[in-house]
């Protein structure tokens, strides 16, 4: 019988996740998924597979999960742009097209035996483009969905998801290619797909449409690298991703060859492990929902790379298979409570205008260490051995995990929406003219000498969002003839930018700046000016 631990921790997870299977779309997303990502875990078993066939260099058999995540690292801003600026909806549909046909093609391909490993890596990046663009317009729909406050359960539940997939693709996988071959598995991922679709094109989501025209794609692409460069928790969160997947790649990149030569294994074993490490992690996805009630976003990061680094550890040694797959089950553990408590983090730091974007960027960091972390252990395998390279990942996880420790990363629900910004617009809008021209914006304040360290500090805030919402430049300026006179002034690309900025501030961005008008002591409110360049006659 279940221990009473396991049964609290049963239910605390059921209730935490029974709000978002509330919500019919998501429902229907969370089962489609499931059948997708057996269907990718079915492929990547089969391409890994596959590889180690076509080459016996560790090195060679790395490029498939660094293949994998390439495109990622290279579309991942386009992507989260193209997420905030198109329709999530027809961008989805779109890309679940995409990856069926590569999947048909590959397989197709196999079945005639003209598959070689340019072409197995070759179709790895083209999957991998689709990966890319969907992954932040997947991500950004959820709170649409289930609503900010219930985004922690949904990615939990969308966690639960991809691992109960990951639990079972890779022994389904390993059975299917060793009976039948990897086209087989190639072909039922691109059937595995189909769910998506359907219940994306049965999805009635209405239309999101401002008074402002839409971002350019440049334009969008650059405010989101500016967001990220000035939100102090989305930082945080990109700083401790990189640590983790950077060292945890190891065991994705090493794995196959491990099986393959050290311990002479076939397709079969190499697909346990792998459910190994998915059981862990369905296992730890009803945990999860305790751990977040009592413990911090930091702590679950921190354990989770501490557990990283001991399963790494023991992998470099052990070669019983009972013993693996004991380590390969903590290493799943690992894997989604980190992963969640940072893309948790990630949707807290970020308002809704650059969720896609700001994903986007946390994809980019996560696969570009997948990536980096895939070829660099691949080429240390092949220098001084398998054993060497699990060694090396596990201290160097151990070192990354003491060195971003200290970060602080965001929870809660989220940013919410300010009311309708005070700033006068004027007629501003009514003037064709002021459609071309940077935008000068100044703030004059009065304050009192004594409240001027306090107004600085309040000001440092004031400059963080000013900055992250769509300013080239902020300065706080001081009149030395008028002692207590304060100008804030920044520049803008344009009046639709600066407009713009109205529309992002948001609650937590209101309070600070109260605070900082708080200690305004002038008779009326603080002036606030604009200018917008002119062009000079040649």
């Amino acid at each position: 019988m279940p221990s009473e631990v396991s049964r609290t921790a049963a239910a605390a997870a059921e209730s935490d996740l029974r709000g978002p299977l509330r919500w019919p779309v998501f429902r229907g997303l969370f089962i489609a998924s499931i059948a997708s990502n057996v269907g990718t875990w079915m492929h990547d078993v089969g391409a890994a597979w596959m590889m180690t066939s076509l080459s016996a260099s560790p090195a060679v058999v790395a490029l498939v999960p660094a293949a994998a995540a390439l495109p990622i690292v290279a579309l991942a801003l386009p992507a989260g742009a193209l997420a905030d600026v198109l329709d999530r909806r027809r961008l989805l549909i779109a890309t679940q097209a995409w990856m069926i046909a590569v999947s048909a093609l590959l397989g197709l391909l196999t079945l005639a035996g003209l598959v070689n490993a340019p072409i197995l890596i070759a179709a790895t990046l083209a999957l991998g483009i689709g990966t890319a663009l969907t992954g932040p317009a997947w991500q950004a729909i959820l709170p649409e969905l289930v609503g900010r406050r219930e985004v922690p359960a949904a990615l939990a539940l969308n966690g639960l998801a991809i691992n109960a997939a990951r639990a079972v693709g890779p022994a389904i996988g390993g059975l299917i290619v060793a009976s039948h071959g990897p086209a087989a598995a190639f072909l039922l991922n691109a059937v595995s797909f189909a769910g998506v679709v359907i219940v994306l094109r049965r999805w009635d989501r209405p239309a999101r449409r401002g008074p402002l025209p839409a971002e350019t794609l440049l334009g969008a692409v650059v405010a989101g690298v500016r967001y990220a460069r000035h939100a102090a928790g989305l930082r945080a969160v990109l700083a401790r991703a990189a640590a983790f997947t950077l060292f945890a790649s190891a065991l994705w990149a090493l794995l196959p060859t491990l099986v393959r030569h050290p311990l002479g294994g076939g397709a079969v074993d190499y697909g346990l492990l792998l459910a190994c490490i998915g059981a862990g992690a369905v296992a730890a996805a009803f945990v999860l929902p305790r751990l977040r009630a009592v413990t911090t976003p930091e702590f679950q990061v921190t354990a989770a790379g501490l557990l990283m680094a001991a399963a790494l550890g023991a992998t470099a040694f052990l070669r019983e298979p009972a013993a693996l797959a004991g380590v390969m089950v903590a290493a799943g553990i690992a894997w989604i409570v980190a992963l969640t408590a940072l893309h948790a983090a990630a949707q807290a730091a970020l308002a809704s205008w650059v969720r896609g974007r700001g994903l986007a960027v946390l994809l980019l960091v996560t696969f570009a260490g997948l990536a980096g972390g895939s070829i660099l252990w691949g080429c240390v395998a092949a220098y001084a051995g398998v054993d060497a390279g699990f060694a090396l990942a596990a201290v160097g996880m151990v070192v990354a995990v003491g060195a971003t420790s200290g970060l602080r990363l965001p929870a809660g629900p989220g940013h919410d929406p300010a009311p309708p910004c005070r700033w006068p617009a004027g007629g501003i809008a009514d003037d064709p003219e002021n459609a071309r021209g940077t935008v000068l914006v100044t703030v004059e304040y009065r304050i009192d000498p004594a409240d001027a360290a306090a107004f600085a500090a309040a000001m440092g805030d004031v400059r963080t969002f000013r900055m992250r919402d769509g300013a080239i430049r902020w300065d706080l300026l001081s009149d030395p003839s008028q002692p207590g006179r304060y100008l804030e002034s920044f520049l803008v690309d344009s009046w639709t930018e600066h407009l713009r900025q109205h529309d992002r501030l948001t609650d937590a961005d209101r309070v600070l700046e109260e605070k900082a008008r708080r200690l305004h002591a002038g008779p009326q409110p603080p002036i606030v000016s604009h200018y917008i360049a002119r062009e000079l006659p040649r």
